[in-house]
């Protein structure tokens, strides 16, 4: 296993397998009130630029689910506040902690932490990835609809980090995946023209929300303005109306398809208070995965 989780295209699908079926063993075992303590007598730092609830509750529920210890600290805790290289952070926070978990702007920061660090760095969040949150999203997908590598795989709306992440995961599980975008809203060209050219099945990016969700059997959104995008919020709802994941459209989808949200919602924008709250969304299946996931990366990187 590679030391850190930076982004999913430096796994393969075995060892991203691997993760989940961590995180299914360990949701288990907890349902049936197992005391986990594989990480007894370590500590992680959270270290997060970008503020977040559920990351951050279900991060640190996960290592203290594990027996561990966290330290939380915020953008202005820390010296990247103050401009501290950081490779000097990095160095030092190694030699205090046994893991960090980086919620940040930049990719460039995780990775030149990771450079530097002698114990695991953790993506939980930048601008251009969010591994962890595909896994435990791609986890749920499992649980409802069985191997996912048979499945396609619809994501509506702006190309995001979480549309990056769900491109990698395509090129290594194998699912077709089409991603339905306005026009000047595509993913990262680099790295979906990297996925494209290893992928087993189809991954598309399309304007049309219809021709994504025509036969898909998962239906997936995000917020359409993402942290430190507010100022566009109303310039973006005009544009990404047509996108939004209301009845009509899912019922265009397999039947029986299922619909992901990574939370939090703006109902009525990007996703219909009907769906969200309807029997084929699993939104809150996904966010409870995150838990579970969490303590998956964190066993198996820092025990």
């Amino acid at each position: 296993m590679t030391q850190h989780l930076l982004a999913l295209q430096d796994f393969s699908k075995e060892q991203l397998g691997a993760y989940i079926e961590k995180a299914l063993l360990l949701k288990k075992e907890a349902k049936a009130g197992v005391r986990h303590q594989q990480l007894a007598g370590k500590t992680v730092a959270l270290i997060f630029e970008k503020p977040s609830t559920r990351t951050r509750v279900s991060f640190e529920a996960a290592m203290y689910g594990l027996g561990g210890q966290v330290i939380y600290l915020s953008g202005r805790d820390t010296q990247l506040a103050r401009n501290e290289p950081l490779k000097d952070m990095a160095r030092v926070m190694a030699r205090y902690v046994d893991g960090m978990v980086v919620r940040t702007y930049g990719q460039a920061i995780v990775d030149e932490l990771a450079g530097y660090s002698s114990v695991p760095v953790i993506n939980a969040l930048t601008d251009l990835h969010h591994p962890c949150q595909v896994l435990s999203d791609i986890m749920t997908v499992i649980e409802h609809k069985g191997e996912v590598e048979k499945l396609h795989i619809a994501w509506l709306g702006d190309g995001n980090n979480m549309a990056n992440s769900w491109i990698q995961a395509a090129a290594r599980f194998g699912f077709a995946l089409t991603l339905a975008c306005p026009a000047g809203y595509d993913p990262n060209p680099a790295i979906l023209a990297a996925a494209q050219a290893v992928a087993s099945r189809p991954i598309r990016v399309v304007r049309d929300p219809a021709e994504a969700v025509r036969e898909a059997d998962v239906i997936n959104t995000d917020v359409w303005a993402s942290m430190g995008q507010e100022s566009e919020q109303e310039a973006r709802i005009g544009v990404f109306r047509p996108y939004q994941v209301n009845a009509a459209l899912v019922a265009q989808a397999n039947p029986g398809a299922i619909v992901l949200h990574c939370l939090p919602a703006h109902r009525d924008e990007e996703i219909s208070e009907e769906v969200l709250e309807g029997p084929q969304c699993v939104a809150f299946d996904q966010a409870e995965n995150k838990l579970h996931i969490h303590k998956a990366i964190l066993a198996m990187h820092l025990a």
